[in-house]
């Protein structure tokens, strides 16, 4: 496995401002020697003023966040990282690389959740390049890389869990972002150690049941909905009967024998369940009539 090496080359403007000097005296040189009429020295300066406009290929420019891989005939050299005009042997072939950060959202993907139902699901992965040698040496295409076993990776988490969760305890697709972009973020990474590719962050950015199914589970989660909502009003129901039952038994103020406790507990729950407004009746008449 390749492995990046970090390479100090020289400085580019003192190269440039050498090659630009020796430039000038070969070409006050061949005007020299084309007034005197001397062929060999015309012939020299030819030749020197050839190799010194090869020799200016070895500059190069090296950006911000940006690196220059280089090879001498297929050989890994070495990377250059620091930013300027930067000069190298002119031999050498100069791979420009990025190593900003990046980004971008796969498509959405339609999957199986662990329960069977299909899904789409889709993320956002950002990630950068911080070892260059294996970026361009190990794969084929480290951007297409990057897109491809991302993909995979989250095909993989999606079926490992439920698209939502039926109790408290159950770990799903939409109630557990955090643990689910951590587990994403390392899956991810894992595919990509080999390509020299950081994953910074990894979240997903589109979940949905997929259109043939999407009305049905939301129908479900409707009623699951309705259903935790009536419990949460019985038990409110239920405590603020007892509260009643206890004040009026602790402060005395009426004495109700069993059955009619029965009636005013079942009153006060068709009051307090009730989805609608109730309507009051006055009892005009004694408490058992």
């Amino acid at each position: 496995m390749i492995r990046e090496n970090e390479r100090s080359v020289a400085s580019g403007y003192l190269a440039l401002f050498t090659l630009i000097v020796a430039t000038l005296v070969v070409i006050l040189w061949f005007i020299s020697a084309v007034e005197s009429e001397s062929v060999a020295q015309i012939v020299a300066a030819s030749i020197i003023f050839t190799i010194l406009s090869f020799l200016f290929a070895g500059l190069f420019m090296v950006n911000p966040n940006e690196a220059r891989v280089l090879q001498l005939f297929g050989k890994y050299v070495g990377t250059v990282k620091t930013p300027g005009l930067r000069y190298a042997n002119p031999f050498y072939t100069k791979n420009k690389i990025s190593v900003r950060v990046r980004n971008f959202e796969t498509g959405k993907l339609k999957v199986n959740d662990c329960n069977s139902n299909p899904i789409e699901i889709a993320a956002v992965v950002v990630w950068k390049v911080i070892d260059t040698a294996e970026a361009l040496f190990e794969v084929d295409d480290y951007e297409q890389y990057v897109q491809v076993q991302s993909e995979s990776a989250v095909r993989g988490l999606a079926t490992k869990y439920p698209y939502d969760a039926h109790d408290t305890e159950e770990e799903a697709l939409t109630s557990h972002l955090s643990k689910i972009a951590e587990e994403l973020k390392i899956q991810i990474q894992d595919r990509l150690d080999k390509a020299g590719v950081e994953v910074i962050e990894a979240r997903i950015s589109h979940l949905a049941y997929a259109p043939e199914i999407a009305h049905a589970m939301l129908q479900r989660q409707q009623a699951s909905a309705i259903i935790s909502a009536r419990r949460k009003i019985v038990d409110g129901a239920v405590g603020m009967v007892e509260m009643a039952l206890e004040q009026l038994s602790q402060k005395q103020i009426i004495e109700l024998d069993e059955e009619r406790k029965a009636s005013m507990v079942s009153n006060l729950l068709v009051v307090l369940c009730s989805d609608r407004g109730t309507q009051p009746v006055v009892n005009t008449g004694s408490l058992y009539q």
